[in-house]
């Protein structure tokens, strides 16, 4: 190919021509600067700069008259098919900008120009980031391929999810999530990551339909706003070496504040509770599921380091380098990181157990309405389930229960208040003949009211109780009231406002102090685990899913419950109004389950454990070192490209 004049000069007596920082001309535009690929070839560059505004220009460069130099007509837009033709007429190399070809004397045999270890390649996307200004624009086809990476990743989280629970979908998702927003100026990550959240959370939150499509669309457009910020944060983080483990730990960061924030934060979706029994499920014996979700984010963003190194390399922070192996060295890493669960300590069984009962009563009415029109339908049906469940004991048909659980709502009268309520719940207990849980809504007051776990004592009647600390908002208590329920005639239906209780759930029934959970605080990391230190086993879950049976809730509940029962080594037994009522073994196992709308009822021996996982002992160090983590990336990337930045301006 003929020589072009305009070859930025090589350095003293090298052969290797030296890459160079692009600068203004006289024409006010700017040179294109190339590198070349070992075999001494041109390596196409996809932006463009216009020196007289300080920002990237459109996708095609201006075509370079014979002297090298910008034609004074200004940059013209060349389709990506297109071939421009050199200073002798004849075609070049389709590119994105306009490319010198250096000579042959200069390149040397195998001479290869790269660009700095610690900056990306001069005129690449990769350095464009850096640069202020507008980022250069893409092909169409090129953003639509990310908009369908976003989306189908987004669609591959979902499927992970129960009912479905197709674990390994998780790390895929990420890995085209990544994908998506790989390479792109912050602004654009934002809407791509919004887009991905949206198409993932609309059909994982269905659930909530229940209460009207209106609170549905509202609370997904809220929680995708998190994963949006997570995304422009993570869009300079890709330009540091190891970006897959900075991008894993801003995940953790991302669900940590989704978790704690708006009133009270919404834990639900997190990606570790799509693992409740797959390989990554045992890291949540180490760091709960925080180091469940890092892990499997860590395998999608490894994948997609391979893939992006081979399918958008004009994007790379650094051209590719080395053999077949080195480049498929993320993909081996990415499977290797579940096998890591291999060597994590599992505290072996202690020699005790425990039978408990679980009954399941179920209701009579369906969404909003799940309790019906009868009055103390849902206590007679319970009370009911109580005493076949004795019937079955007594013929020999089930074993003795040491205590028996009920769900959470189980009787929909105060039995403090009611002596009706009182004496029915009082004959079915005496008829079991062991202490039982009940779950109850007690009156707090005139105006208040508070989510009860009662123990039940055949003897004595009621004694210890629990009461919920983790509230649902509209469901149980109505954040900002005066101006809610004037907007919005639904939310009177909550009535009483309830009240957080202040202290963890050990409650002493028979022979063990079992750890009360209820319902939506099973996803609050620190709630459990606050049980689980005053040395309680097994854990007991009593919830009401009534309004939501047969959608996604019952069964991502349980998937809670499973990484629960793993990171705490303990059995986690779940008692459900109209199910799924379920006991999970102490290694996330579920080995007894209900069917939804069914009244149901057993009897199960479980192990009794006491000793500490490491993830309970230490508690919310692992979350906060890799939110700390992926945060601090973002502060070294920022960093790194206003350096970078400054370089360039001077230049």
């Amino acid at each position: 190919m003929q020589e072009r004049t305009g070859l930025p000069p090589t350095g003293g007596d090298s052969t290797r021509p030296r890459p160079t920082t692009p600068s203004p001309d006289r024409t006010g535009s700017v040179t294109d600067v190339v590198s070349l690929d070992r075999a001494g070839s041109v390596t196409d560059v996809e932006s463009s700069y216009r020196a007289d505004t300080g920002t990237p220009g459109t996708t095609g460069s201006p075509l370079h008259d014979a002297t090298g130099t910008a034609s004074e007509a200004g940059p013209r837009e060349t389709a990506p098919d297109s071939a421009p033709r050199d200073s002798a007429g004849a075609e070049g190399p389709a590119v994105a900008g306009a490319v010198v070809e250096p000579p042959e004397s200069a390149r040397g045999a195998g001479a290869v120009v790269e660009p700095p270890e610690s900056t990306p390649p001069p005129g690449s996307p990769a350095e464009a980031a850096v640069r202020p200004g507008r980022p250069a624009r893409e092909p169409v086809r090129v953003l639509l391929a990310r908009v369908v990476a976003a989306a189908a990743g987004g669609i591959l989280l979902f499927l992970a999810f129960p009912p479905l629970g197709w674990w390994v979908t998780a790390p895929l998702g990420i890995t085209l999530v990544v994908a998506s927003v790989y390479g792109t100026r912050p602004r654009r990550a934002a809407w791509l990551g919004y887009l991905a959240a949206a198409v993932f959370l609309v059909p994982t939150l269905s659930w909530v339909r229940t209460i009207g499509d209106d609170v549905w669309a509202m609370l997904v457009a809220v929680e995708s706003l998190f994963y949006a910020a997570m995304a422009a944060l993570a869009s300079p983080v890709f330009r540091l070496r190891l970006w897959p483990l900075w991008f894993a730990g801003l995940w953790v960061a991302m669900e940590w504040a989704r978790g704690l924030v708006p009133i009270g934060g919404f834990p639900w979706a997190r990606l570790a509770f799509s693992q409740g029994e797959s390989a990554y499920t045992g890291f949540a014996a180490v760091g709960g599921a925080p180091l469940v979700s890092f892990a499997v984010v860590l395998s999608g963003a490894l994948l997609a380091h391979a893939l992006v190194s081979r399918v958008l390399p004009a994007y790379a922070a650094r051209p590719a380098r080395g053999g077949a192996a080195r480049k498929l060295a993320p993909v081996a890493l990415a499977v290797a990181v579940p096998a890591l669960t291999l060597a994590v300590p599992h505290p072996g069984d202690e020699g005790r157990t425990v039978n408990v009962g679980i009954v399941q009563g179920n209701v009579p009415g369906r969404g909003m309405y799940a309790l019906g029109d009868e009055p103390a339908v849902v206590l007679k049906n319970h009370s009911a389930e109580t005493e076949r469940l004795a019937a079955a004991v007594r013929a020999g048909k089930l074993p003795r229960p040491d205590l028996v659980v009920l769900p959470e709502n189980s009787t929909d009268i105060d039995p403090y208040r009611d002596a009706f309520a009182r004496a029915t719940i009082d004959a079915s207990v005496k008829a079991v003949g062991v202490p039982t849980l009940v779950g109850a809504v007690v009156a707090i007051g005139d105006t208040e009211r508070a989510t009860r776990s009662l123990v039940w004592d055949p003897v004595t009647g009621p004694g210890a109780h629990y009461d919920k600390q983790n509230l649902v908002p509209f469901g149980e208590y109505t954040p900002f009231k005066d101006i809610v329920l004037a907007l919005w005639q639904r939310a009177s239906l909550v009535g009483r406002q309830s009240v957080p209780g202040t202290r963890p759930g050990d409650l002493k029934m028979g022979p063990v102090t079992v750890g009360a959970v209820n319902c939506y605080e099973v996803a609050y990391d620190g709630t459990v685990r606050g049980t689980v230190r005053t040395g309680a086993s097994p854990i007991v879950v009593q919830t009401n899913n009534a309004s939501y049976a047969l959608s996604n809730l019952p069964p991502q509940q349980l998937a809670m419950s499973q990484i629960r029962a793993v990171e705490h080594n303990r059995a986690v037994v779940t008692a459900a109004t109209t199910g799924i009522s379920a006991y999970v073994t102490p290694d996330g196992k579920v080995s007894w389950r209900t069917r939804e709308l069914v009244a149901d009822m057993n009897v199960v021996t479980v192990p009794v454990r006491t000793r500490e996982t490491i993830a309970t002992r230490v508690g919310a160090l692992p979350e906060w070192a890799l939110a700390l983590m992926g945060v601090a990336a973002v502060g070294v990337a920022v960093w790194r490209g206003r350096r970078q930045a400054d370089r360039t301006g001077k230049g």
